[in-house]
């Protein structure tokens, strides 16, 4: 297969995976960000204190986790055809993706906001401020750094989750390389799919640290005492 006709299947299998990635991240990060924040104030000690809650919680995220991605796709077909109308393409292969990724993200985010300092809870609430307040003011802003390190780990995993969704026919760069580099023998074209999985994989953790380091440093340098920043962030 020369270049010119690897081109547009190219082009096409990477639009087909950025399109599967990004709406798949926008999901995990709208479900996952308040189910690991509940996960944190409903335990022992937390603003919500509901153990049984926080176990029940606790468990679901768990199994969910533990279901590989392809045993999950299956699963997960009757649920995706309800939604999509169909269980093959891209905008299939979106809803187990997104399913996947909302409780790994969320422990990701539990792990976050637990490193954040419980006297900046502390400092805010004998200012006044409620659960809703401390989870706005404090536990997301000051674990913002960690939050983008766990979102930049959440998209790296769903390209690979991608890339393991072609083999069913989903579309994108692991659909080019099963289709046309395995069962076709177009071995040139499958070690270019790898090299661009790489590429982005790269480039996207290197934005991810870059902002995470960022914002770290803004934090670490922005000259008020945190409780000072507390006060003037509650009134």
């Amino acid at each position: 297969m020369t270049w010119s006709e690897m081109r547009p299947l190219l082009e096409q299998a990477c639009g087909d995976t950025l399109y599967m990635v990004g709406w798949s991240t926008l999901i995990a990060v709208v479900g996952g960000l308040p189910l690991g924040i509940l996960l944190v104030l409903t335990d022992r000690g937390g603003l919500l204190q509901n153990l049984a809650a926080n176990k029940v919680i606790g468990q679901v995220v768990n199994i969910a986790r533990s279901l590989p991605f392809i045993i999950l796709m299956v699963a997960l077909m009757g649920f995706t055809r309800s939604i999509t109308g169909t269980t093959i393409g891209v905008e299939a292969a979106i809803v187990p993706l997104a399913v996947g990724a909302i409780p790994f993200f969320a422990r990701l985010v539990e792990t976050a906001v637990r490193e954040v300092d419980h006297g900046l809870v502390e400092a805010a609430q004998s200012m006044g401020g409620n659960t809703w307040t401390v989870v706005r003011k404090v536990l997301v802003p000051e674990s913002l750094p960690s939050l983008i390190s766990s979102t930049t780990t959440t998209i790296v995993a769903l390209i690979g989750y991608s890339a393991m969704a072609g083999t069913v026919g989903a579309g994108g760069l692991g659909d080019i390389a099963i289709r046309y580099g395995y069962q076709r023998f177009e071995t040139q074209l499958m070690w270019i799919t790898v090299a661009i999985l790489a590429v982005v994989i790269s480039v996207i953790q290197f934005a991810g640290d870059y902002a995470a380091r960022s914002l770290h440093r803004r934090g670490a340098h922005s000259g008020p005492a945190p409780k000072l920043r507390l006060l003037k962030a509650a009134s």
